[in-house]
């Protein structure tokens, strides 16, 4: 069986021949780990630095050569991939203060991080985001209504049409894509609560607004030869929605199940990527028509027991290996988290493995090839729960 088909059979709620694996995100370090050479993937700042320094093509090289051989090294069974830069980008460098510190042009402030390595906001300089107008609102929405869908730059599917040469007949091609969340406005997360709150007519506008141009923008994925789209847009945090299960509903929920059904018309399933705490909207989002959930927070207390009789028969469960074991754990706590996923969710189909977010900075070479070993020994089907032991 191929990747591809074993991503297939999953989706549609039945048994491959083994548990599929894929995550929607990997850092550098993991590429650098598993490859032995260094990369420009998710290198955060110094990506970042790269494109500063006008050396777009060798990024995306980069992306093309190491993406690909990673999938292929670690034996998963879908690609992820999403626009990249266009020829010639090179956007304007900021100014350096220190070795962590950098200023843009309007003067707010970004540090390194010391834990993730990204360029990161600790200072806005700039006046508050004055509440837009409804009449303001009302405008755009009509412009967007109206508007011709634009066709991007060719060069921004660079990567995807390389995956799709390179492993389209083998691998199911997931691409990165735009999602709709709590619309609202502002420079920082907490004004845009904040303002979700005190704004209610102008957000759910805004929504409106990001949700017209979603399903419109569904039309430049016709013909690039993927399977699938993955909108990433978080609705939770680890204790709870960040915003109320009414506001979703009544506002965010009837773009969702439009976007799925648009993909659906068009021949692509959708995977959405979602962190954090979601029982309370999870039935809404089997409901909308998704065909799989990524990013399953089982610290966030999305417990996979609880979910497979739930949403099992609706929606593919993507995840089981927690994010913070692949980082600060064992193989001995891969092995459980591995144990707990296939007993729960894994029979009967409907299952794909991954990190309940992603192989992201620190993440441990061990752990990693941990993931590899028991989806190959214990995932083949049909599961079998003598299998789930030490080796």
């Amino acid at each position: 069986m191929t990747p591809k088909e074993r991503v297939y059979k999953a989706l549609n709620h039945e048994e491959p021949d083994r548990i599929p694996w894929g995550e929607h995100s990997i850092d550098y370090n993991v590429y650098e780990d598993i490859l032995g050479r260094e990369t420009l993937v998710q290198s955060k700042f110094r990506e970042a630095k790269a494109y500063w320094d006008g050396r777009r093509d060798e990024v995306v090289e980069c992306y093309k050569r190491d993406r690909l051989d990673l999938i292929r090294a670690l034996e998963m069974d879908i690609a992820f991939v999403g626009r990249v830069p266009p020829k010639d980008f090179r956007p304007e460098p900021f100014e350096k203060i220190d070795d962590v510190t950098y200023r843009d042009e309007h003067g707010s402030l970004y540090r390194i991080s010391a834990t993730t390595h990204d360029l990161m906001t600790y200072q806005v300089n700039l006046p508050p985001v004055e509440p837009p107008t409804i009449e303001s609102l009302e405008t755009q929405l009509e412009e967007a209504v109206r508007e011709p869908v634009t066709a991007p730059d060719e060069s921004v599917w660079e990567l995807v049409r390389h995956a799709v040469r390179e492993m389209g007949d083998t691998h199911f091609i997931m691409v990165m894509a735009g999602d709709i969340g709590f619309a609202s406005f502002g420079h920082t997360d907490e004004e845009r609560f904040l303002n979700l709150a005190l704004y209610p007519q102008q957000c759910a506008l805004l929504t409106k607004i990001h949700g017209t141009r979603l399903l419109k923008e569904m039309d430049v994925y016709r013909g690039l030869g993927v399977d699938g789209l993955m909108p990433c847009g978080d609705l939770g945090s680890s204790t709870g929605l960040l915003a109320s299960p009414k506001w979703y509903r009544e506002h965010v929920w009837p773009w969702h199940k439009a976007y799925c059904e648009k993909a659906h018309a068009v021949g692509l399933k959708v995977l959405k990527h979602c962190c954090g705490h979601l029982m309370e909207i999870i039935d809404d989002l089997a409901d909308a028509g998704y065909d799989a959930y990524e990013a399953i927070q089982h610290s966030g207390g999305m417990d996979l027991k609880v979910l497979k009789p739930r949403v099992g028969g609706r929606l593919t469960l993507w995840g089981g290996i927690w994010h913070e074991h692949i980082i600060m754990g064992t193989p001995e706590d891969i092995r459980n988290d591995a144990r707990y996923a296939f007993k729960h969710a894994a029979p009967g189909g409907g299952f794909i493995m991954g990190s309940s977010h992603s192989l992201a900075v620190d993440a441990k070479r061990e752990n990693i090839l941990e993931m590899k070993r028991v989806r190959d020994e214990w995932g083949i089907y049909p599961i079998d729960e003598c299998r789930l032991v030490l080796p």
